[in-house]
C-alpha cells in the first residue's frame, strides 16, 4: 500500500480547503466589526506553555499533547540526561495559551492600558481517538479579549460568536448557547470540594475515570459521556448555588446585557470548560444537525488569572475557539454545505496550434480584469477542450479560432444555451462581464 495521510488528519480535498478559508475570511469580517487584529503565534510552544496554561490534571494535557523533540534532544534523552525547558516543546492542541504567553512576553498589556483584542486562525493538534468531528489535527478559529474586567466584555464576544456562526451560515434556530458561571477563586475551591467530596460518596456508581478526577480535576466529571454517570452528577451541587456576591453579580449583568441583545440561551450549571483556567462565564455553543453525541461547535469562557501563570501582572481576559471541520459538518447537514471552489466564469479554447499563443494571451487579459479563467494545456482538440469547459463550470466559453482572429474577432459561447456570438476582441472583456452581470441580476 502506498503512503497515507496518518491517522486523525487529513487531506483538504473538493473544495474543503476553500471552504476553510472563506470561513475564516468570514471570521476576519465579523471579528473586525468588534475591533479585533489578528495574531499568529508559532505552531509549537515550550511544553510549560500549556502545562501551566492549560493545566496538568487536564486531559489535554496528560493525553492528548504531542511532543516535539530536535535530534539533539533526543540524543540527550538517549544518554539519559535531563532537558532544558526550551527543549521540551509541544505542538499547540489550543491557542489560547500561546497568546497569553505572547501578551506577556511583549507587554501588550502594561497596567491601566486598554484592552487588546486579537482573533486567530490556524491548525491544532490533540493526540486523541479520531472521530466524526474530531481529528488528531484540525482548524481552530477563535478570539481573545484580554483586560477588560467588565460583564459587557463578556457578552460581547458571546454575541460576536453567534454572529460569526450565522456569518456562515447555521441559522439562530439551530444553535442552542449554554452559559454558566464557574465561580473564581474566591468561591470555587469550596465548590470544588463538595463535588469531589459528592464524587467519594458515590464511587461504587461511577466509572472509574471519573472516581481518578475526584483528586485531579473533579469538575470534570460533568463532561462524561456515560450515561450512568450522568444521571449521577445530575444530582451533583450547582456551581451557581455557591458563587460569592461578586461572581454572581457579574453572571447577572452578563446574562442581562444577552437579554437586551435578544440573544436567546440557556442556563447549565453542569456546563464546565475543560481546561482548568477558566473563571466566572463560560459558554458553549450545540446543536442538533451533523455532529451525533459531539455535538458543540465552539465555546470558551474567561480566564482572569492566566496571564499571572505566565509572570504577569493581574489581567483578565476572555475569549472562545471555534472548529471549522466541525462547522462544515454541520453546514452539511443543513444542505447549506460551502465546500465549494469558486465559480469559473470563462473556457478559453483554441482551435489548432496557430491560436494558442492568442489565446493564451486572452486568459491573462481575463483573469487581469479579475475573471476566473482556464484554458488547455495539454493540446487538446477542440472538441475536448468544449467538453471540459463543460465539465468545468464555466458560464461562458470563448472560442479563439484562426477565420475569426484574422478579422480581430472571437466567438463567445453561452455554455447553458449554446447559443454564440461574435465579438470584437478588443470588446471582448466588456462583453463577457455584461452577459455575467446580466446572469446574476
Amino acid at each position: 500500500m502506498g503512503f497515507q495521510a496518518p491517522r486523525g488528519t487529513a487531506d483538504l480535498l473538493l473544495g474543503q480547503a476553500y471552504a476553510l478559508n472563506c470561513m475564516e475570511r468570514q471570521a476576519q469580517a465579523v471579528f473586525a466589526r468588534y475591533g479585533y487584529d489578528l495574531i499568529e503565534t508559532p505552531t509549537f510552544e515550550q511544553l510549560d506553555v500549556f502545562v501551566r496554561g492549560i493545566g496538568e490534571a487536564t486531559d489535554v494535557v496528560g493525553k492528548e499533547m504531542f511532543r516535539v523533540f530536535s535530534p539533539a534532544a533526543l540524543a540527550k534523552l538517549g544518554e539519559g540526561r535531563a532537558l532544558k525547558a526550551d527543549e521540551m516543546l509541544a505542538l499547540r492542541p489550543e491557542q489560547t495559551a500561546g497568546v497569553a504567553r505572547a501578551v506577556v512576553q511583549h507587554n501588550l498589556v502594561p497596567p491601566g492600558a486598554t484592552a487588546v483584542k486579537f482573533w486567530y486562525k490556524g491548525s491544532m493538534f490533540r493526540a486523541e481517538r479520531p472521530q466524526m468531528g474530531r481529528l488528531r489535527e484540525f482548524h481552530q478559529v477563535g478570539a481573545e479579549c484580554l483586560g477588560a474586567a467588565e460583564p459587557s466584555a463578556d457578552a460581547e464576544v458571546i454575541i460576536m460568536l453567534m454572529r460569526f456562526f450565522e456569518a456562515c451560515g447555521i441559522p439562530r434556530e439551530a444553535m442552542r448557547l449554554y452559559v454558566n458561571s464557574m465561580g473564581d477563586a474566591a468561591c470555587r475551591p469550596a465548590y470544588r470540594d463538595q463535588v469531589r467530596a459528592f464524587i467519594v460518596a458515590h464511587a461504587d456508581d461511577l466509572c472509574a475515570e471519573c472516581v481518578r478526577r475526584a483528586d485531579t480535576n473533579p469538575l470534570r466529571a460533568f463532561d462524561c459521556k456515560a450515561s450512568t454517570c450522568q444521571a449521577i452528577m445530575a444530582d451533583a451541587p450547582r456551581i451557581t448555588d455557591m458563587l460569592c456576591e461578586d461572581c454572581a453579580t457579574h453572571y447577572a449583568q452578563v446574562k442581562g446585557l444577552l437579554d437586551d441583545a435578544d440573544i436567546a440561551y440557556e442556563e447549565n450549571p453542569r456546563l464546565v470548560r475543560g481546561l482548568d483556567y477558566y473563571t466566572r462565564t463560560v459558554f458553549e455553543v450545540q446543536v442538533d444537525a451533523g455532529l451525533g453525541s459531539q455535538n458543540a461547535i465552539g465555546g470558551g469562557g474567561r480566564y482572569d488569572g492566566l496571564l499571572q501563570e505566565f509572570g504577569g501582572k493581574p489581567t483578565p481576559g476572555l475569549g472562545f475557539a471555534v472548529g471549522l471541520e466541525r462547522i462544515q459538518l454541520v453546514l452539511r447537514a443543513l444542505g447549506t454545505d460551502a465546500a465549494a471552489t469558486p465559480a469559473l466564469a470563462v473556457y478559453v479554447a483554441a482551435t489548432g496550434a496557430d491560436t494558442r499563443t492568442a489565446a493564451f494571451s486572452l486568459a491573462q487579459r481575463l483573469r487581469d480584469a479579475n475573471l476566473a479563467t482556464e484554458l488547455d494545456h495539454q493540446g487538446r482538440s477542440l472538441k475536448s477542450q468544449l467538453r471540459q469547459a463543460d465539465k468545468s463550470g464555466a458560464r461562458l466559453a470563448v472560442i479563439v479560432g484562426s477565420d475569426e482572429l484574422a478579422t480581430g474577432s472571437v466567438v463567445v459561447r453561452d455554455l447553458t444555451t449554446h447559443e454564440e456570438e461574435k465579438v470584437v476582441l478588443e470588446d471582448v472583456v466588456r462583453a463577457i462581464e455584461t452577459r455575467l452581470v446580466d446572469d446574476v441580476q
